[in-house]
This record gives C-alpha cells, structure tokens and sequence, in this order.
C-alpha cells in the first residue's frame, strides 16, 4: 500500500523533530549545558502544545479563538499580567468581532502578516485597541473586521493578513495568566458566503500536519541562531544593561502603541542585579524575566514579574527592584529560579511623556 498524503506528512513531522533534537538542542545553537537542554527539549514540547492546539485544525474561513499561552504553554516572550488569543483569518474574508473588556486596563487586535498556514509572521500588520472602539458602559464591544468600510467600528484587512492576535493586559497583585477563573468574552463570525466546513479526508489531515510542521520550525529551525539576529536599538547589546525603551514598529508579534526595553543579565553566584527607575505615565507597564529561550519563569509559584500595582515605591516616587537567585530581603524581589542567565523585559502601553532610562547595577548580596 502506497504512502497516504497524511502519512507522508506525519513523517515530515516526525523528521522535523528529529533535525530539532539533531541541530536545535545542540551547539549549533549554543545549548551547551544538561540544563540547557532540559529546558530546550521543554520548550520543543510547549511549541508543540501550541501546534496542536492553535493550528492543526485552525481554519480561515470559519474561525475560533484559542489563548496562545497559559502557564503551561510559553514562547515568544509571553507574559504573566496578559491573557493572549489567536486566530486564523484571510485578507479577503469579513468578519464581525463582539467581546467584553472583562476589567483588562489594555485591549488590542494585532494583525499578523504572512502567517497563514501556522507560518511565523514576518511583520504586524495593524493594530486595534480599546481606545478605536466603542465601548458600553458595560465594557461590552463590537466592530467589522476586513471587508468593504462600514460605519462604526471597522478594522481594515490588507490582502497580506493570516492570523489576528488579541491582548488584554490586568494590572493585578497577582499575575492574571495564573487565574483560572479570568474568562475574557470573544467571539468572531465569518460574514458573508464563507466555503462550507469540509469533512475530514487525506487531504485536509496532510494540510492540517502540514501547519503543524510549519509552526514548530518557525519556532525553533527557521529562527535566527545566537548571536546571528539583527537586533533592534531597544535590546541590550552587553548584559546587564537596559536601553531606554522604544516603540518596536512593525515588528512581527510586537505591538505597536507599546515601548519596550530587553536587557540580557549575567549573574555570578552570590551575585544580584538591582534594577532602578520610574514607571512612565503609561496605560500598563510591567517587567517579567525569560528563560533563554523567551518563556516566562513560573509566576504561579514564585515572583518573577512585577507591575505598577505590586511594585513597592520608594519615598521619591522611584523603584529598586533586585534580581537574584536568593531572598535578598527586598521588597520588589525577582527570583531567578536559579538561573545564571536569561532575559528581563520591560513593556509600556500607550506611553504618555518621558519614558525613563532603567538603570542596572551587579552587586554581591
């Protein structure tokens, strides 16, 4: 019997994974420690997560909503104080978006450019937020998104789009990504003529493996290597440094009415990172540390972000936030989860005057 289409792509898939532990996991791209390789093999199986979950049956003309992270799935530099949903659309569909703003102080669509298929997108396309809509008393919100100009709210669709993106940002104690009970109401119909849902054949499981495989290897092989990427002027060449932040443009998954600043920290044992500065007069800011490969430390267990609302000021109105392995007996304390090394990220929602230098300093405890 003849390979099946779906065979032969399941096998694409299971040889993916092969190159991944053969050349991603390797010194190819620096994983050079037992840990390192632990944490990229969890990594593999969280991108994997997402591929099912998100991709193998996501569908354009007839799309759903599914969260892109939770405290169980992390890449791409997610974030503890934000719930993140994600859908396959077309840029030559309609379709009508109805939610709720559910207390988020954030709320945007992002288009995501060339990302049809479970492709990495190459730039953001657009972006929708809270203050282009009207909102009820209630919080209650809908609008047009692609198709003709309607009146009210509408979101233009350039030809290009492949998937939308949505953030709701909490400024809470506690991080909101842990809060089981934190339902975002979001709904999207196709309008117009839509193709009828087919029926599940060899062909429609192939493509469906096919966005699979196209997910992972956007995520691991297809990425730049270290040490290989063109970095923006808002990430730190040298570690234990912090840029002024900056707005990102259209970078591919990045908002664009957002300013961010990336520094990478080092740390010798004993060693800890005091991190000093101002929150601007912004819509949400907070500050999270990754892993090296940009998934969040466990924020349900430990404290390893801060936002304005849990941030402890000192008497000038400043912070002093420190970064270590060890309670240094600080109020505002990340915790390293034992880490010599990884990244800190700083975001600011719709900035309004001077966005602050971050200051950083290594000191022994």
């Amino acid at each position: 019997m003849s390979n099946s289409k779906s065979q032969k792509s399941y096998q694409d898939l299971l040889a993916t994974l092969q190159e991944i532990d053969d050349r991603f996991l390797s010194d190819e791209w620096a994983i050079n420690s037992e840990l390192d390789r632990a944490l990229g093999y969890r990594y593999v199986m969280h991108v994997l997560q997402s591929a099912l979950v998100s991709h193998f049956e996501g569908d354009p003309d007839w799309p759903e909503w599914t969260r892109i992270v939770s405290p169980t799935r992390k890449f791409t530099g997610d974030n503890s104080d934000s719930i993140y949903y994600e859908t396959p659309i077309r840029g030559d569909r309609a379709y009508r978006i109805t939610g709720n703003l559910a207390g988020a102080v954030y709320t945007s669509f992002t288009i995501e450019a060339n990302a049809e298929d479970g492709k990495y997108a190459s730039n953001n396309a657009g972006v929708f937020n809270d203050e282009d809509l009207d909102v009820d008393a209630d919080g209650n919100y809908e609008f047009v998104l692609g198709g003709s100009e309607v009146g009210g709210n509408w979101m233009a669709l350039p030809e290009d789009a492949g998937r939308i993106t949505t953030r709701h940002y909490f400024e809470w104690p506690i991080p909101c990504a842990s809060d089981q009970s934190l339902h975002i109401p979001l709904t999207i119909e196709p309008l117009g003529n839509p193709n009828p849902i087919p029926p599940w054949d060899d062909t429609n499981v192939e493509k469906a493996i096919n966005r699979v495989v196209n997910h992972i290897k956007g995520k691991t092989l297809e990425g730049p290597k270290p040490g290989h990427a063109a970095t923006p002027s808002w990430v730190g060449k040298e570690p234990n440094y912090f840029p002024t932040p900056e707005m990102p443009g259209d970078l591919a998954f990045a908002a664009v009415d957002a300013a961010y600043s990336l520094g990478r920290f080092y740390l010798e044992p004993g060693q800890a990172l005091v991190m000093s500065g101002r929150w601007p007069d912004c819509r949400f800011g907070n500050v999270c540390i990754w892993n090296r490969f940009g998934q969040t430390l466990d924020y349900r267990h430990r404290k390893v972000s801060l936002n304005r609302s849990n941030t402890v000021l000192q008497d000038d109105g400043s912070f002093r936030i420190v970064v270590s392995h060890s309670d240094p007996s600080e109020p505002n304390w990340l915790n390293t989860e034992g880490l010599n090394s990884g990244s800190i990220f700083w975001r600011f929602f719709l900035p309004k005057g001077e966005l602050y230098p971050i200051s950083a300093e290594v000191i022994d405890l």
